[in-house]
């Protein structure tokens, strides 16, 4: 037997449309995996800054890259964060949104703050070519 289901009661929404959000726990899933895949972007982004300068030949000395190019890459990163963000804000994912601009701020205060310390060293090396970490140094 099929009973009739009635109207809501009351309906509070204003404007030409009812409001909807996302379901809470497609939301949290969301918001986190996409934290994951950032950070794990981040951690191979900057391991390869990492790598850059191992090696296992004790008779070379090597240094790492600039840090300039992986700071474009988390740029990028960041860059996708904020989108999800916004696109997650018209799907009314409260979760996602929260998660995506913490994970923008955090990755925009990485970039400066590299930025900051690779515009140091830039200086460093070129007022003292043979100061540690330059790449003139043997």
């Amino acid at each position: 037997m099929n009973l009739p289901v009635a109207p809501p009661a009351f309906d509070a929404t204003t404007g030409p449309g009812q409001r909807h959000r996302a379901d809470r726990g497609a939301d949290i899933g969301a918001g986190c995996g996409l934290v994951f895949l950032e950070l794990i972007a981040l951690a191979v982004i900057f391991g390869l800054w990492f790598l850059s300068g191992f090696n296992l030949d004790p008779a070379k000395t090597v240094t790492t890259d600039s840090l300039w190019k992986y700071l474009t890459a988390a740029g990028g990163v960041g860059l996708l964060a904020i989108a999800a963000a916004t696109i997650a804000a018209r799907a009314g994912a409260v979760v996602t949104v929260v998660g995506q601009a913490i994970m923008a701020v955090l990755i925009c205060v990485l970039v400066f703050g590299g930025a900051a310390a690779q515009a140091h060293q830039d200086r460093l090396c070129r007022d003292i070519p043979s100061a540690t970490g330059c790449k003139g140094d043997n």
